[in-house]
């Protein structure tokens, strides 16, 4: 079991940046890989990005590759989303979560989830 909590979020005007941070606590953190969604109103859930264990590798979708980074701290069983260059419509709700898998883009593939933290970006 591993339990969320999801900090960082905020209203930003476009082509600016936010630092979204995730932090873990209960099992041991790094057993798990980690992966950002967002939910948009209105809108289904979609993967953002996703680490492994070690952070060594990671994956990201299509509409944030280039302006987000993700990036984990095993010691401080902590988990960082940077998102650069903002635009309107990566306003959402932010979401934290844990899986067994070694590296998935899939939600259903995740255990364990944050509540969320609202991002807006104003145009």
């Amino acid at each position: 079991q591993v339990q969320l909590v999801e900090s960082g979020g905020g209203l930003v005007q476009a082509g600016g940046s936010l630092r979204l941070s995730c932090a873990a606590s209960g099992r041991t953190f790094s057993s798990y890989a980690m992966g950002w969604f967002r939910q948009a109103p209105g809108k289904e859930r979609e993967f953002v990005s996703a680490i492994s264990r070690s952070g060594g590798s990671t994956t990201y979708a299509s509409a944030v590759k280039g302006r987000f980074t993700i990036s984990r701290d095993n010691a401080k069983n902590l988990v960082y989303l940077q998102m650069n260059s903002l635009k309107p419509e990566d306003t959402a709700v932010y979401y934290c979560a844990a899986t067994d898998y070694a590296l998935a883009a899939i939600s259903e593939r995740y255990d364990y989830w944050g509540q969320g933290t609202q991002v807006t970006v104003s145009s």
